[in-house]
């Protein structure tokens, strides 16, 4: 059990880092659109007690949010 939970964590990681590098070409505008979508749908989950629709309502608003900042 704890060698799948390590595992998992470490999978975890290594998405988050290679999503991050994927973003280095990436314009201001949509570099702040992908943050926006992020902390949008983890508020979402926090506030919905991880529902799946006000998680991807979350990073709705917050991608839209996000692109509209410094406009």
């Amino acid at each position: 059990m704890f060698l799948n939970k390590r595992i998992a964590t470490i999978g975890m990681v290594l998405a988050v880092v290679m999503s991050v590098s994927a973003c280095g070409n990436m314009s201001h505008r949509g570099r702040n659109t992908a943050i926006g979508a992020g902390v949008g749908a983890l508020g979402g989950a926090v506030l919905t007690n991880g529902s799946a629709l006000g998680t991807i309502g979350g990073a709705a608003v917050g991608g839209v949010v996000g692109h509209q900042v410094n406009r």
